[in-house]
């Protein structure tokens, strides 16, 4: 795959200044600055969300966005690593030297990949997956020092992850954490700004727009699998996410697609 059709896959951005930059809302992100303090700051960018306005108070950093194709091709736990790392923290900061050396000289080979003209989609794709274990590596290490309910957000998101096709009812994931519903909302309104229910529906949204493109699965399977009481109730939660019924969106894809 040549270096030019990457731009609907991937993109290394210098000097990121807004939302605007960004791929699509199925895309994540990951900017890193490096501050005076000789701290790196980095922010994430999940699915379906834009960067917070913090992040441009400055344009200096660099900016890796990216399809979340590029995770779904690994197995299934490597994805569902990447989507914690996305989730824990929108910001998080490296203060050791030795981490912020190995992350820049990562970058280094990404930067030296994409711009290649001969570049390869295998090795680029291959050292961002190293530069995320890495993320993954030092998030972990400092996330053990966290507060009780920073871990329980982590708890969450990562059952929701794998029962989210079964299971839509906050009461089920409160259940699983032994707490009850109102403090699991109280915690995740608290570190995300977002209801259990939000944070689900959010995911079902990403999961139908994945399966209509990628897949020829019918409407009426799509609102089965995501747990949709009927077609209708299905097409009108896609259609006040996303503006537009699922079939209309299948089909402005399709025509879309060089």
């Amino acid at each position: 795959m040549k270096t030019e059709q990457w731009n609907s896959k991937i993109i290394i951005v210098e000097q990121f200044e807004s939302n605007n930059q960004l791929l699509s809302d199925d895309s994540m992100g990951i900017y890193f600055h490096l501050a005076d303090n000789n701290q790196m700051i980095i922010h994430f960018k999940p699915l379906n969300e834009v960067f917070k306005q913090e992040v441009f108070t400055t344009s200096e950093g660099l900016l890796i966005n990216f399809e979340r194709d590029l995770i779904d091709e690994d197995d299934i736990e490597y994805a569902l690593d990447v989507m914690s790392l996305f989730n824990k923290y929108p910001k998080f900061i490296l203060n050791k030297l030795l981490e912020i050396k190995q992350v820049q000289s990562i970058i280094g080979l990404l930067k030296t990949e994409y711009n290649n003209k001969e570049a390869s989609y295998i090795m680029f794709k291959t050292v961002l997956k190293v530069l995320i274990l890495h993320l993954i590596r030092y998030q972990n290490n400092q996330f053990l020092d966290q507060d009780l309910n920073q871990k329980r957000v982590f708890q969450f998101l990562e059952l929701m992850e794998t029962e989210f096709l079964n299971q839509t009812k906050t009461l089920f994931y409160a259940n699983k954490m032994g707490i009850s519903t109102k403090r699991l909302n109280q915690i995740l309104k608290e570190k995300l700004n977002l209801t259990a229910k939000q944070i689900i529906q959010q995911r079902q949204v990403t999961e139908a727009k994945r399966r209509l493109v990628k897949s020829e699965i019918t409407t009426k399977e799509l609102a089965f699998l995501l747990d949709f009481d009927s077609v209708s109730s299905f097409s009108r939660f896609f259609k006040k996410n996303i503006g537009v019924s699922p079939t209309i969106f299948k089909t402005d894809y399709k025509k879309n697609i060089p």
